[in-house]
């Protein structure tokens, strides 16, 4: 079928293969690499482990049980074993129960659904072989039925094939109260979706499973067979969510489908539809008009079957637009004994997946729904309905997730975002959730996360919370600040924030789809590692917003760090199957040296994982750009130059703060050429610079108190008596200059005053709202004008001699200095940005050092040229041509508007050579 319609086997869409729509259970590549090792011995004959958990499981006695190689192979012993001349079958049913008994020289009778099941007398020598459910209906014969008839018939061997029994609520099995001459045939691999593996088992007399067993080739069961059939039975909660899931989804399909005139859709209980094609009700092009339909709709799909003339031609035509156009599979049922070529079968899938074959449909048949169908939010947090679309075809996606925190996804997210912007797209940047203290308040006063503003800025984009609907502010090592969509929800710890994440992601999920319905492409960006298995659970910012997102993944991994590759096949090896499917490469990030050296590495990778390395990104230093967290920060080594540089420049210090927050205030000041930027943590590192910074800080109380613990307190009090250094503090860090802090909520500490370090005199109080806001305001000292924003609880106010020295525009206050203008604080965070200002701080220190004033702008803080460069160098470090294919959402269907998103590419983007036109 793939190549039929010109696709990878992995592009297909299958609906003609009945199988659990939640994939397999996220324990089965664990449970077999545990059993690898185990492959250089042959396997358990007589399947020990594995007898005695399904005897457990189906409540019987480890001799009424038998394994097999799937239980097609069973079902072809058991003719042999049973010893009848005739098959009775009820039809349409699955074609390998009169196979099976043909071969063995049974004479088949078939039987319709409709009749009462085998009206005449049923003789000693027939076997009666049901379905139940049964394929393709999908309907139940009622088990206590089947238990009187075959007591009245005692002689009569009947064969219960309850292959998708697992597949329906409340299932009454007849392994349970089974008469003794009843075989039941029950399948492993289509509950656990794992055909490729084979397994199943029969539940029947101790004397039909002996015989059985003596026909059976030896060692018929594999080793991992085994392995995960014993683990799979145990696994109660699996099969639980599945029967619920796939209870829902059916309910759903049905009603789109049933939505359709020329589609008669027959009830079922299992996780497959049998749906029938009406063709006087069809427009459809490849039909004749003359094709008519004189069955009754309410006819069971046998006796509609007899009746009617078929439409195969349509049915036919369906099956090839599906295939060829939209690479979607349906199983035609013309070989069903009783069904012509007007019917056909869908297996149940995930509601995204169910939600394209209906569009799929809604194209080929042409003709509109009676009313729109949307299917119900799924049960499993992995699987998430199609977005709705907003006015536009839905963006294309595309994700950076990571083999660790701090590889490098945020740089790469901004440089893609750059590349994409430059080439003429709508891209907008998104996370989720970020975990970070370096923030940033909106024009319409949101907070969110600063990697998501610089991304923004570097698709030229202003910043929007929606980018980051979810920021945690980390306030103590078990407890946080949660930020959703902008504004505060409350301090939680772990445990109030797991079970508020629902809520949580379904925020994420619908600011990601109004973004989606704005912009051509979101660049979306991941948290730490998806492979966390301790998190993975309730993740809500790696796979599971890829799924929502139809995003394929791009895995980054350090190579700076080593173990890269080990990293990329580890990741791999933690994801569930539906996670592993939405890893299309990886990218190997900061290496120095010659990309073809990897070449063996990069085949070994594929090997092992199946996917490729789309690009080698090359150690970048000094980007230019801010960090995408502290985590850099805090590995910066601190350059204890106690007496400052050489002469040529000034020095400045910035105090690390265990609750350091927005920390790119200063990234500014490192542009300026005779600046050194020292990152210092002891008295020692700090010595006598220039200036001192006290950063903003998350919780002021605890970082005063590591400030009095390391010494530095003390440092800095000696620096403001000597009076020979200039000491600031940016929010936080303007805070613990005064003289006490006030929390009466208990907005940062269980202590109601906190005693500042008395560098100013100055009393804050924290209130129970916070202040978030952009800001204008001028410098009184040097009359420039400095912007930024602005994030705090604190309310400071004066509390002896000083001056204010930051002057909002409404005439607010929000910086003071002392006397000497030696000690200063304000609340504007980024207000080192603004070249002049920046300048006359810089300056000023170098008449102090007696070095002479340059008195102009020498260097620009202008992340443009920064973003142009990273660009340049991303561009040529990914394999573009496949991430511009990765970006055709074959996925990206909606129902409603039955579009797809064209990505626009402009002809001054490509080679304009014989190559071209091949490329896209």
């Amino acid at each position: 079928m793939a190549r039929a319609a010109g696709r990878s086997e992995n592009e297909l869409l299958d609906f003609s293969a009945n199988l659990n729509p939640l994939g397999p259970p996220e324990w089965l590549r664990a449970a077999i690499s545990a059993h690898v090792s185990s492959l250089r011995h042959y396997p358990d004959p007589d399947c020990t482990e594995l007898i005695a958990a399904a005897a457990k499981h189906y409540r019987v006695e480890p001799d009424e049980v038998i394994a097999g190689n799937g239980s097609t192979e069973i079902l072809y012993l058991l003719p042999t074993v049973l010893k009848k001349s005739r098959a009775v079958i009820p039809v349409p049913s699955y074609a390998d129960y009169a196979r099976a008994a043909s071969q063995a020289g049974m004479q088949i009778q078939t039987v319709s659904l409709e009749e009462e099941l085998l009206a005449g007398p049923l003789t000693p020598e027939t076997a009666v072989f049901i379905g139940r459910p049964n394929n393709p209906t999908g309907q139940v014969y009622e088990a206590e039925a089947l238990r009187g008839l075959a007591r009245k018939y005692a002689d009569t061997a009947f064969v219960i094939d309850e292959a998708f029994g697992d597949f329906v609520e409340d299932f009454d099995s007849l392994t349970r109260r089974r008469p003794g001459n009843v075989v039941v045939l029950l399948s492993l691999t289509k509950i656990f979706a794992t055909p490729g593996l084979r397994l199943g088992c029969a539940v029947a007399e101790p004397s039909v499973i002996r015989r059985l067993r003596e026909r059976q080739a030896p060692w018929s069961v594999n080793t991992l067979a085994q392995a995960v059939g014993t683990a799979a039975l145990a696994d109660a909660e699996f099969l639980a969510r599945t029967r619920a899931y796939v209870r829902e989804q059916r309910e759903a399909l049905a009603s789109s489908l049933q939505a359709f005139p020329a589609l008669t859709v027959y009830p079922a209980e299992a996780n497959f539809l049998l749906v029938r094609l009406d063709a006087a009700r069809l427009t459809f092009a490849g039909v004749p008009d003359g094709v008519l339909h004189s069955g009754n709709p309410e006819h069971s799909p046998a006796t509609v079957g007899a009746m009617s003339p078929s439409a195969a031609p349509a049915v036919a035509g369906i099956l090839a637009e599906l295939l060829l156009q939209q690479g979607i599979a349906i199983r035609v049922c013309d070989n069903f004994a009783g069904l012509d070529g007007r019917y056909f079968r869908v297996a149940v899938r995930t509601a995204e997946e169910n939600a394209r074959l209906v569009a799929a449909l809604d194209n080929v048949l042409n003709s509109q729904p009676a009313h729109p169908a949307v299917p119900p939010v799924p049960l499993c947090p992995s699987v998430t309905a199609p977005a709705k679309r907003i006015g536009r075809p839905r963006a294309a996606a595309i994700m950076f997730q990571g083999t660790s925190s701090n590889a490098g996804k945020s740089v790469l997210t901004a440089a893609l975002c750059r590349i994409l912007q430059q080439d003429g797209l709508r891209v907008a940047p998104f996370k989720s959730q970020n975990m970070s203290l370096n923030s940033f308040v909106t024009r319409e006063g949101g907070e969110m996360g600063r990697a998501q503003v610089v991304q923004a800025q570097a698709c030229r984009m202003e910043p929007d919370v929606r980018m980051n609907p979810i920021l945690l502010k980390p306030s103590s090592q078990v407890g946080a600040q949660v930020i959703l969509m902008g504004k505060p929800a409350g301090n939680m710890s772990v445990g109030e924030y797991v079970r508020f994440k629902p809520q949580a992601f379904a925020a994420a999920k619908r600011a990601f789809d109004e973004l989606a319905a704005e912009n051509d492409v979101i660049v979306l960006e991941g948290a730490g590692s998806p492979g966390e298995v301790n998190l993975k659970h309730h993740d809500i910012a790696n796979m599971a917003m890829a799924r929502h997102a139809a995003a394929p993944v791009l895995l980054v991994g350090d190579i700076d760090r080593g173990g890269v590759f080990a990293s990329f096949v580890g990741t791999m090896e933690v994801l569930a199957e539906w996670e592993r499917e939405l890893i299309a490469g990886f990218v190997v990030n900061r290496f120095r040296g010659q990309a073809s050296l990897l070449d063996d590495a990069f085949t070994y990778t594929q090997r092992h994982t199946g996917r490729p390395v789309l690009g080698v990104v090359p150690y970048l230093p000094d980007l230019g750009l801010p960090e995408e967290d502290s985590v850099s920060f805090k590995a910066a080594r601190s350059e204890a130059a106690a007496n400052g540089p050489d002469g040529a420049g000034v020095d400045i210090a910035i105090l690390d703060l265990p609750y350091i927050s927005n920390f790119t205030d200063f990234d500014a000041l490192r542009v300026e050429p005779d600046v050194q930027v020292r990152i210092v943590r002891t008295p020692e590192e700090l010595g006598r610079p220039d200036a001192a910074i006290l950063p903003g800080s998350k919780s002021v109380a605890a970082d005063l108190a590591h400030l009095r613990r390391s010494g530095l307190a003390a440092a800095i009090g000696d620096l403001v008596a000597e009076g020979r250094t200039e000491i600031v503090g940016v929010c936080g860090g303007y805070q613990m200059l005064g003289s006490q802090i006030e929390d009466p909520h208990g907005i940062e500490s269980g202590d109601r005053i906190i005693q500042g370090l008395g560098c100013l005199p100055l009393a804050t109080t924290m209130a129970e709202e916070k202040t978030l806001k952009r800001a204008a305001a001028r410098h009184v000292v040097s009359g420039l004008a400095v912007e930024g924003y602005e994030i705090h609880h604190g309310q400071s106010t004066m509390a002896g001699p000083a001056q204010p020295l930051v002057i909002r525009d409404d005439g607010e206050a929000i910086g003071v200095t002392a006397p000497n203008q030696m000690v200063w604080g304000t609340y504007l965070h980024g207000i080192f940005d603004s070249d002049a200002f920046r300048r006359w701080f810089v300056d000023r220190l170098r008449v102090r050092r007696n070095l002479p004033a340059i008195g102009r702008v020498v260097a620009a803080y202008d992340l443009h040229q920064s973003f142009d460069r990273l660009a340049a160098v991303v561009r040529q470090s990914l394999d573009m041509d496949r991430i511009y294919r990765l970006l055709q959402p074959r996925s990206c269907v909606c129902a409603a508007a039955r579009t797809m998103l064209t990505i626009p590419i402009r002809p001054s983007d490509l080679p304009m050579d014989s190559s071209w036109p091949k490329m896209r």
